[in-house]
């Protein structure tokens, strides 16, 4: 792959993540998005169509790990490094879903904070933002 592609290529893969969150209000349904926006520590919790905030909080993880792993092959091009990195976006994924799930079930206004964090780690690449220059020192290790 010439370097002229290659980076052609991560600009449109980088672009897709940027799109999914400027389209955010409008590709996917997260009442969340308003209410961590406002004074949320003291509002309440907004009701929500629980399986429908789920599904698409795990679409949108879903978008975030097939393009962040595209991302990670177009720059390493290592099987083992997306093979690594699947593992760390499956177990992250579990994790983070099901503390996810505990607070949608049980909104509390003393974990709003906790609950704004974990519903972040699901809904941005923040895991693309700790992979990268983890290879890239691990590569330079080598």
């Amino acid at each position: 792959m010439s370097k002229f592609t290659k980076y052609a290529l991560l600009f449109v893969l980088f672009g897709l993540l940027i799109v999914i969150r400027w389209f955010e209000n409008e590709l996917f349904y997260d009442p969340y998005l308003g209410f961590f926006k406002s004074d949320y520590l003291y509002a309440d919790s907004p009701s929500v169509e629980i399986f429908k905030v789920t599904a698409f909080t795990i679409l949108r993880y879903a978008l975030n790990t097939l393009i962040s792993l595209t991302i990670l092959f177009v720059i390493f091009k290592d099987k083992s490094v997306i093979k690594f990195s699947g593992f760390i976006y499956a177990i992250a994924f579990i994790l983070l879903i099901a503390a996810y799930l505990y607070f949608v079930l049980n909104p509390k206004q003393d974990t709003y904070y906790m609950f704004f964090n974990v519903r972040r780690f699901l809904i941005q690449p923040i895991i693309l933002i700790l992979l990268l220059p983890a290879f890239y020192y691990h590569k330079l290790k080598q």
